[in-house]
């Protein structure tokens, strides 16, 4: 099996692809000929809607899943994951939305969370725990974020900080592929633009970033190639410079579903002829007066 730590991957080679994948639970099909690839030293953003499919994606990406049909490669070959365990042999991590952490304890223990670097040997064998927190501190720096003391609680860190312990320890221990399950998605937008930039900075270290989000505006911040997931299937297929921010709103509001109700609304005429309008004016100017957050 190719494993993604053993050598630096260039910037730009494809280093993980999914052909027609599929997988179903039984009668109930919950992705459909999936083909999606992914780049060193870029940020690839799958966009979608709740009951897209973004679930189940994830954890077929992880190795939670196996697809019941189609063909998973890492760096062209293809590879069977059985579980996150031979995914993260592979050097493919995920960061979920609940982060994995532990609240009580200390920023330099969650960094390492049973990883930890010993010294001595044998039954004199030990934490090494200036040595953990050295490394915790000088990774987390590499990321941009300054904490001045490792031995404090994470929990007493903003959501923007948590996201950015994980991060670093997914680069740290040899991702080459960094799976972001909704990493904004319960962040203002002070903490949400902290995220994006853990983001960017994991890119420019060669990390192949995959983004999942329902956030356009955030995706389109960072994103350098989009995918845009409905119902279990991959609906359109973007790079920066195909698509504008308007159309990646629209395209995820669903332009044509909105059109369709507007003209069911103004056909009842009255107050539902305004409302109509309003919708009308949503696909026009999808992004007029939207919350980014």
């Amino acid at each position: 099996m190719t494993t993604l730590s053993e050598a630096p991957v260039p910037t730009g080679e494809k280093i993980l692809e999914l052909k027609d994948v599929s997988k179903s639970f039984g009668s109930v099909i919950a992705l459909r000929d999936i083909s999606l690839h992914v780049e060193a030293g870029s940020v690839t953003c799958v966009l979608g809607d709740n009951g897209a499919g973004k679930s189940t994606l994830i954890k077929t990406l992880s190795g939670v899943h196996e697809p019941s049909t189609g063909t998973y490669e890492v760096l062209r070959k293809p590879v069977r994951l059985s579980s996150p365990r031979d995914a993260l042999a592979l050097g493919i991590a995920t960061v979920y939305q609940d982060l994995a952490t532990v609240p009580l304890m200390s920023v330099w223990r969650n960094f390492f969370l049973g990883s930890e670097p010993t010294t001595g040997f044998g039954p004199l064998r030990r934490l090494d725990v200036k040595k953990a927190k050295q490394i915790a501190r000088d990774e987390l720096l590499r990321m941009g974020i300054d904490i001045r003391d490792v031995d404090q609680p994470v929990g007493t860190l903003s959501g923007g900080e948590r996201q950015a312990v994980a991060i670093a320890r997914a680069v740290y221990f040899g991702a080459k592929v960094l799976i972001l399950d909704e990493p904004t998605s319960a962040l203002g937008v002070k903490q949400s633009g902290v995220v994006l930039k853990y983001i960017v900075q994991a890119k420019e270290r060669g990390v192949a970033v995959i983004f999942i989000t329902h956030n356009p505006h955030h995706a389109y911040l960072v994103g350098d190639r989009f995918f845009l997931l409905n119902r279990g299937r991959m609906m359109e297929n973007w790079t920066r410079d195909e698509v504008d921010l308007d159309s990646l709103v629209k395209a995820m509001a669903g332009g044509a579903e909105l059109e369709a109700l507007a003209h069911e609304l103004e056909s009842l005429g009255g107050a539902a002829a305004s409302a109509a309008e309003e919708v009308a004016d949503v696909v026009s100017h999808p992004t007029r007066g939207e919350d980014t957050r």
